[in-house]
């Protein structure tokens, strides 16, 4: 296979009420990342989308033919991916296969959502279509229910008093905020206190409303190209070492491995083999933290920490700028925002900025990073996670 590469990319600042389509936030940031990558819309041989909910939001589907006609790219395949909030991720790595087989050598990828058009009742069994929506939904299983439950099971497997681990997914949220402010094009800008999360109104015991990631409105595009196309078009390549996405059934299928995601592990481990590295190598990461119990999760399902301990590595600052693996540097998805389609190609672009070394007049660039880490995970058990690297 041949070496692939980002060579520009584009986001929109993340909101609550949009006043734009999503094929309009879609165009911006296309033209965005292909301007970046020194592009033109007839240089696209393929586009590829990540979307979830158009067709109940806005009442609109076919996004990606639509945009991709806008801005110019006519007449080429344009295909859209759904795996819940993996879709953008999904999308990605498609597209990056795509690419490394030598059928195409230049892919636009990008990812939408309007989620905040909805009420509470539509928003609430819409997200539920994507656990089971035969039986579990029914029985009042909900995204916010199992993550509940979750955080139970982690309580009680690794012996964290509940009241201990709620106080450990506060520094979570806490973190997630402060690099929030840092980042423009973040949902949320206010720094909040571990206070503010425990007093915050509760939504199923033991995650409170400061647990959890907002509803939101953005687009995030990426180029890709093979590496000969990419040192044409940039000093700056950033590639893909390794990719790895698995599945899994609904969740309560899950009970052999929970309150591990052994689809994320699974995940986790193609990627690492692929690019030859370990988690040790691994200079920055962006991972699933839809809500506060989800990143410890995630951290120790990608290898950071050992099982039961992430919680205390968050409240010693081994998650910050300048610990041992900086984590959501963008505010993630609890600051930054979480359009669901958008989300993963959001976290591509990221990194990609992290590896340029672009983010120092933000105040959250990693030094000297080099390899960074995406880890999305889609409704009850679509994982995908990719390495990015400079070489």
């Amino acid at each position: 296979m041949r070496k692939v590469a980002v060579v520009g990319v584009g986001h929109s600042k993340f909101m609550f009420n949009s006043p734009k389509t999503g094929v309009e936030m879609l165009s911006e940031v296309a033209m965005d990342a292909l301007n970046e990558a020194n592009l033109t819309p007839k240089d696209v041989q393929a586009v590829f989308l990540g979307n979830v909910l158009g067709d109940f939001t806005e009442g609109q589907g076919m996004m990606q033919s639509f945009f991709a006609n806008d801005i110019g790219c006519f007449n080429v395949p344009a295909t859209r991916f759904e795996g819940a909030c993996a879709s953008g991720s999904m999308a990605v790595r498609d597209a990056f296969m795509w690419v490394a087989s030598g059928f195409y050598d230049i892919v636009l990828v990008g990812g939408v959502e309007k989620a905040t058009a909805m009420d509470t009742p539509l928003a609430t069994r819409t997200f539920a279509m994507f656990g089971d929506s035969r039986y579990e939904y029914p029985a009042g299983f909900t995204f916010p229910g199992a993550f509940a439950l979750l955080a139970h099971l982690y309580s009680s497997e690794y012996g964290i008093p509940l009241e201990r681990l709620t106080e450990q997914m506060a520094a979570v949220s806490v973190q997630s905020h402060y690099y929030g402010m840092k980042n423009p094009n973040a949902q949320f800008h206010k720094e909040i206190s571990v206070a503010d999360v425990l007093k915050s109104p509760m939504v199923t015991t033991p995650i409170k409303l400061l647990d959890a990631c907002p509803f939101t409105d953005g687009a995030a595009a990426i180029v890709i190209a093979s590496e000969e196309v990419a040192k044409r078009l940039t000093d700056k390549p950033v590639y893909f070492a390794g990719v790895g996405q698995t599945s899994s059934g609904k969740l309560s299928s899950q009970s052999k491995h929970l309150p591990r995601i052994r689809a994320r592990e699974l995940a986790a481990e193609q990627a690492y083999k692929m690019a030859g590295l370990t988690p040790k190598d691994i200079d920055v990461c962006e991972l699933h933290d839809c809500f506060s119990i989800a990143a410890l999760i995630a951290a120790e399902g990608l290898g950071f920490f050992e099982p039961g301990t992430a919680g205390e590595a968050w409240e010693r600052g081994e998650t910050r700028l300048e610990g041992k693996i900086p984590i959501n540097m963008s505010g993630g998805l609890k600051a930054k925002g979480h359009p669901i389609g958008a989300t993963g190609v959001s976290q591509v672009t990221e990194i990609t900025r992290q590896l340029r070394g672009e983010l120092g007049e933000q105040g959250r660039q990693v030094d000297g990073a080099k390899v960074g880490l995406v880890d999305t995970l889609g409704g009850d058990g679509v994982i995908v996670n990719m390495i990015l690297s400079t070489k």
